[in-house]
């Protein structure tokens, strides 16, 4: 559980305690002020952020089995709305970063369902109980320490500082360490929040796109047909060949 107030009553954990008292310590040294670090002296693990984190299995869900699940009449629907709600603010987007808005659309849908499901898990607690221990704790304690410099930064109340599980946030799923180096301010105000501010997320997502290389124009992918002998070891995200090469290969659009 977490609590922003009164006492504790949960049963002790020493390894959890050391590790709140190393990030203390951290993060005070990097100018996190006294006000923001009291949040870590409130925290204790949460058994339900274990099980996920332990139980999430490797990805293995066929392509056509994926888009099923996530691309449904209601979905559609949602985010044709969203489309239209947000169009000129989107078609702003598309022409500063060159990222189309059927894409910054479809991201917002398939991450968050437009909105309606960012995560209700406390992020500090998320971040505090998989950097304690676990496969995870080198990656949560990265992350909740960039939390705390979000948290100083005052683009989000403590109370609305809500996202996944495994410590992602707002509108579009950025983990804090995204956040520190993409999130964009959208609305001009002089925040960049992701959580209750589609206009920032989407900013942010556009921005981070843009950053990652991606070119106006260009199609980000094809649907193709291979061979009955192709080699899947092949087909790695990291072997960038040319069209003629998959072609010699015998795959055909």
């Amino acid at each position: 559980f977490f609590v922003f107030g009164g006492a504790l009553t949960a049963k002790a954990d020493p390894v959890f305690d050391r590790f709140i008292a190393e990030v203390r310590e951290e993060a005070a040294a990097h100018g996190i002020s006294e006000r923001h670090l009291a949040n870590l002296d409130r925290l204790t693990p949460e058994p339900e952020i274990t099980r996920l984190a332990s139980s999430q299995p490797e990805y293995v869900k066929p392509i056509w089995a994926y888009l099923d699940h996530l691309i449904t009449p209601n979905r559609l629907t949602l985010g044709r709305e969203n489309l239209n709600a947000y169009r000129p603010y989107l078609d702003k987007l598309e022409a500063q970063y060159g990222v189309p808005v059927g894409i910054l659309v479809a991201i917002w849908g398939v991450e968050t369902n437009y909105g309606s499901n960012k995560g209700s898990f406390h992020v500090l607690q998320a971040l505090a109980t998989l950097g304690y221990e676990g496969r995870r704790a080198k990656f949560g304690r990265q992350q909740l320490l960039a939390a705390l410099q979000i948290l100083q930064s005052g683009d989000v109340a403590l109370a609305d500082f809500k996202g996944s599980w495994a410590g992602a946030m707002g509108h579009t799923q950025f983990i804090p360490t995204t956040y520190a180096d993409y999130a964009a301010d959208g609305t001009g105000d002089g925040k960049k929040n992701i959580w209750t501010e589609p206009r920032d997320a989407l900013a942010s997502s556009a921005y981070y796109l843009k950053r990652m290389g991606w070119q106006k124009g260009l199609a980000w992918g094809f649907e193709v047909s291979v061979p009955s002998n192709f080699n899947f070891a092949e087909a790695r995200i990291k072997n960038t060949k040319s069209p003629a090469y998959w072609r010699d290969k015998g795959v055909t659009a």
